[in-house]
């Protein structure tokens, strides 16, 4: 098999950037080649050897590893890595990858002793590998054992910290920035410029004051960031000489700040207040519960972390084949045969349900050619689109729903439809109110279980109880039918938990069970909802400002929650 390039030969302009002892000005610029770059499949150099691939994985999101960082996770055999740092990315890598813990091992001869066996090798590190880490080790005994090896670089936490907490480094195309760890700072003296602390989580107090020992005013702008790029992001705004004081007033402790931080001294600490933009999202770090699978909830998932949220899916409903297939058979072969002039499909689950008796028959979107097809709402045109299939017939966005379909079902015509049959494949538990419409206008409708509804299994105890317990800052109920699985099988959301609905008939279910409905979409569509809930989000969030009182998500508003300040 043939590599396949990477990037092609080429020149691009790079500006030099002025750091500690260099005279580069702003301006100046060098040519670098950038030659053909592949991924080396295991076995095809000359002695049979694979490849070591030693690179960092950035900071903490995901959306920062290279391009170059994602298609060697994908194609690995063997990952070496700290725990915190594979844990990221475990996802990333096909089955079968074996990782193993670096610390244990004592040196550098698994990897080489894996690459010589046709391997592909990677060695991760946090952030940048050449920057505070052993990764110039690894790569020298690779080149001492003549064991072909790389270095990607990876997006390192000194700049994009900074950067996801809204504090530039430098202001214009000069400047100063000095890289240093926490343990270094002893040794530091005042200069112009900004200065960047890693692994400054412990002793933030005791750093402030070896820095005014070393030459800095007590005034001098200081920012603390724990745990930067990810949704447990937390930034403090200080001076050297006022830190200790204002952690504590923002209620920051060892016991209460968990994680990695970065400090930033400097007069770029400033325009930390304008210049936010991660953590001042309308959900940011709110656990949101989302009552479907993991495949339903891709979209709404997607759409929650563009707001800061973590989503958590929790299935509340499964399901199965039903019990007696004939039906479907025969509507199948009626689809097939041209018996049918509409389908109507009023939920993805019936779109997934007749696609899987399809392809079972070896059959494709071919087989509704000549046949209309109506979407009950958005995520069912959009299953169907997937398939290959456009609708022609859905519902405005403010009436996504069977009584919408309803409305907008145009009257059967005997001189226009050939063929006065609908074919409504539906779950067993559907109501009939779709049905008795489309005999008013004067349609024949042929409504088929396609698929059974059964209450999912109990979430994890732990989800259970961050359900019960206040664990949860939001859940999303997209129907009746979510609450009541979702208090069946797991129990009553907390009462400090912003309960989330997709409109009224939910409302009112939620009503009925004791829930206080918090958000009611402006239209019945999951992305109605959760923009209804961001929202919501951003006015909690502006009235706490305003009234001089620290921004709480809602979990930490129970009894007993360790609070956080952003």
């Amino acid at each position: 098999m043939n590599p396949t390039p990477v990037t092609n030969q080429a020149e691009i302009d790079t500006r030099h950037l002025a750091t500690d002892g260099a005279d580069a000005t702003d301006g100046q610029i060098a040519r670098v080649a950038v030659a053909d770059h592949t991924v080396r499949n295991p076995g095809d150099g000359a002695d049979g050897s694979g490849l070591v691939a030693i690179f960092g994985v950035g900071p903490g999101d995901e959306g920062l590893l290279t391009l170059r960082a994602a298609r060697l996770l994908a194609e690995a055999d063997l990952v070496v890595a700290a725990p915190w740092v594979s844990d990221r990315i475990a996802h990333l890598l096909r089955p079968g990858t074996e990782v193993l813990d670096s610390a244990t091992l004592e040196d550098s001869r698994p990897l080489v002793k894996a690459a010589k066996s046709g391997q592909l090798v990677l060695r991760l590190f946090s952030g940048d590998p050449f920057m505070f880490c052993s990764a110039a080790a690894d790569a020298a005994a690779c080149a001492k054992a003549k064991v072909p090896f790389e270095i990607v670089p990876g997006v390192s936490a000194a700049t994009a910290v900074p950067a996801y907490a809204g504090i530039p480094l430098t202001q214009d195309g000069t400047g100063e920035v000095r890289i240093i760890h926490a343990s270094e700072v002893s040794r530091m003296s005042a200069s112009p410029g900004t200065l960047v602390i890693l692994g400054a989580e412990t002793g933030i107090g005791d750093i402030a004051k070896m820095l005014i020992a070393g030459g800095w005013s007590e005034s001098t702008p200081f920012a603390i960031t724990w745990n930067g790029t990810t949704t447990d992001q937390q930034t403090v705004v200080s001076t050297l000489g006022t830190v200790t004081a204002d952690l504590k007033a923002a209620g920051v402790s060892l016991l209460t700040a968990h994680g990695r931080a970065i400090g930033v001294v400097g007069d770029g600490v400033k325009l930390q207040r304008t210049l936010s933009w991660f953590e001042t999202r309308p959900l940011f770090g709110w656990r949101v519960l989302v009552p479907r699978t993991k495949e339903q909830a891709a979209g709404v998932s997607e759409q929650l972390r563009g707001y800061g949220a973590v989503p958590e899916q929790v299935p509340t409903i499964a399901v199965e084949p039903p019990r007696t297939p004939q039906q479907m058979e025969r509507a199948v072969r009626g689809l097939v045969t041209g018996r049918y002039q509409w389908v109507a499909f009023t939920s993805a689950n019936a779109v997934r349900a007749v696609r899987e008796k399809f392809e079972e028959y070896g059959l494709d979107a071919r087989a509704f050619a000549g046949v209309k097809v109506a979407a009950v709402g958005e995520q069912t045109a959009a299953a169907l689109l997937a398939f290959g299939i456009a609708a022609d017939l859905m519902p405005p966005e403010h009436e996504q729903s069977a009584e919408g379909l309803a409305k907008c079902w145009p009257p059967y015509d005997d001189v226009l439809d050939p063929i006065n049959r609908v074919l409504l494949p539906r779950a067993d538990i559907a109501t009939e109110g779709l049905v008795a419409r489309l005999t008013e206008l004067g349609w024949e409708a042929e409504d088929v279980t396609a698929y059974r509804t059964v209450r999912a299994a109990p979430p994890p105890a732990p989800v259970r109880e961050a359900i019960k317990g206040g664990g949860f800052d939001a859940v999303l109920f997209t129907s009746s039918s979510t609450v009541r699985n979702l208090i069946g099988i797991a129990g009553k959301p907390h009462s400090v938990t912003v309960i989330a609905v997709i409109g009224p008939e939910t409302a009112k279910t939620a009503s009925e069970f004791g829930l206080r409905v918090d958000v009611v979409a402006e239209r019945p569509s999951v992305s109605a909802l959760v923009e209804a809930l961001s929202e919501y989000g951003a006015s909690m969030r502006e009235t706490a400002i305003k009234a001089g009182e620290p921004v709480r998500r809602p979990s930490e508003r129970r009894r007993g929650a360790r609070r956080r300040v952003r």
